[in-house]
């Protein structure tokens, strides 16, 4: 649910910083239960994964 140009933005500044992108197949309301959050999430940052599933749950969304 993320604008054109802003996806295209955040995929430009990754690539400059060899930063992968996964992209979520689900909405953005999934993503933000999938994060934990009760709003709407558009776009996230995972710096450290730690112990949670948050990327195995993206995979299962392609």
């Amino acid at each position: 649910n993320t604008p054109p140009l802003r996806k295209s933005e955040i995929e430009y500044y990754a690539m400059l910083s060899k930063t992968s992108v996964h992209h979520f197949g689900g909405t953005n309301v999934a993503l933000g239960t999938a994060a934990g959050k009760t709003f709407r999430v558009g776009i996230m940052t995972i710096t450290d994964q730690g112990d949670s599933d948050l990327l195995n749950i993206t995979e299962e969304n392609k």
